[in-house]
């Protein structure tokens, strides 16, 4: 089960009106971004949600032209780059004849970052490709160009079908958060708690996401608060295979569950979902080693109501500075803006579990601080490790690699 922005992102990179805009309007048949005959019309990175069969949800990404000018519009394309680490699959497209600096940095670019790449020969309807520069274009591309034409209804499924061919089935179909250590029949309690931070009347995501995979595992799922959790207990007649409750109550949680019960948090499991979980427990140990003066640089991939209890602006700081005696500088970002300048003058990232952000979102967004050698970590595994049940929370992974 995804969220609303955990969905394979389909990114239209080119230069001023070689037609991402035109492309994006044709492929969901509605007027979704502005399209005019004057260079530049797109600015900032424009999304679309859509559903393409087969696939599922999709978000579309349209980005100003690679080729913009000026002050201004090298920040625009500055903008439009930095969308490229975040895609599932970029769509670059030229017209016939144009394929210069501009395409083959963007080719690059897919390549060094392992992003795979749909070349685009759009207008054909106007600008007629010879065939032998096709072929060029395509070793270049390493893909084979499509041709199209937004005038041509018939070229509409052939594209949505190269789509499907060339996204990483990877990045729509998610792999189980606990199928691989919860057998059919396992009975599993979650603990939810209530406070000033969680949502009017329903679950935070997380919570729904393991929810859902219990019940596609065929587990049951008992859900409870702390304050209920011993009772919950007490009247299963065996102990459950496994307890996953919110990070913010894990040493209240530790003291009520048997020490025979595995026992971890819905940050631990979408951190190992996620595909960093071996950086994180590497970079979680270097709490330790924090002093005074340390910067620390909390990660939220969503935006959300602050309030009083806010585990990443109040909770974890507060946790940190305690645990270590230190003087820390803890600065939060949130929602999906790149880490601003020199990643390499913090001593630790911690990450929130991402419950709205794909794998590759994700990895990313730490990817400058892995490269710069800064110690990374999550909400999860650190309250673990502060709490002293940091090889607890693990323990039920430590054999058990995630499915691919």
């Amino acid at each position: 089960m995804k969220g609303n922005e955990n969905k394979p992102i389909v990114g239209f990179f080119g230069r001023r009106n070689s037609g991402k805009s035109s492309l994006i309007n044709f492929v969901t048949g509605q007027q979704v971004a502005i399209v005019s005959a004057e260079a530049g019309t797109t600015t900032d990175p424009v999304r679309k949600s859509m559903e393409i069969g087969g696939v599922g949800p999709v978000v579309l990404v349209d980005t100003a032209g690679t080729d913009d000018v000026g002050s201004l519009g090298q920040e625009r394309v500055e903008r439009s780059l930095a969308v490229l680490p975040t895609v599932d699959l970029a769509v670059l497209l030229f017209t016939a004849g144009n394929f210069g600096a501009e395409e083959r940095a963007i080719v690059e670019a897919c390549r060094s970052r392992n992003v795979p790449l749909l070349p685009v020969c759009s207008q054909v309807d106007r600008l007629q490709p010879e065939a032998d520069w096709l072929v060029q274009v395509g070793r270049e591309c390493g893909a084979e160009v499509f041709c199209l034409s937004v005038t041509d209804p018939e070229r509409h499924e052939p594209f949505l079908q190269r789509v499907r061919e060339a996204l990483p089935e990877s990045a729509y179909r998610s792999p189980s958060l606990l199928g691989d250590v919860v057998a059919p029949g396992d009975t599993v309690v979650m603990v939810t708690p209530i406070d000033s931070s969680a949502p009017e009347g329903r679950m935070i995501l997380p919570q729904v996401q393991v929810l859902r995979d219990l019940m596609d595992n065929h587990a049951t799922a008992v859900v409870c608060r702390e304050t209920e959790l011993a009772t919950a207990l007490g009247r299963l007649r065996e102990p459950p295979r496994l307890v996953v409750t919110d990070s913010q109550v894990f040493a209240q949680v530790a003291q009520v569950v048997p020490q025979e019960v595995y026992l971890t948090s819905f940050s631990v499991v979408l951190a190992r979902a996620k595909g960093l979980f071996a950086n994180y427990l590497e970079g979680t140990r270097s709490i330790s080693r924090l002093r005074d003066g340390d910067r620390v640089l909390l990660l939220e991939s969503c935006t959300h109501n602050v309030t009083c209890e806010d585990i990443g602006r109040v909770k974890l700081p507060r946790l940190l500075a305690r645990f270590t005696g230190a003087q820390l500088q803890c600065d939060v970002l949130a929602g999906s803006s790149p880490i601003v300048g020199d990643v390499g003058r913090y001593a630790l990232v911690v990450q929130c579990g991402g419950c709205v952000a794909t794998r590759r979102q994700l990895q990313a967004r730490l990817e400058p601080a892995l490269a710069a050698g800064v110690p990374v970590t999550n909400y999860g595994l650190a309250i673990a490790y502060m709490t002293g049940i940091f090889d607890r929370s693990t323990a039920i992974f430590d054999h058990h690699q995630p499915q691919k």
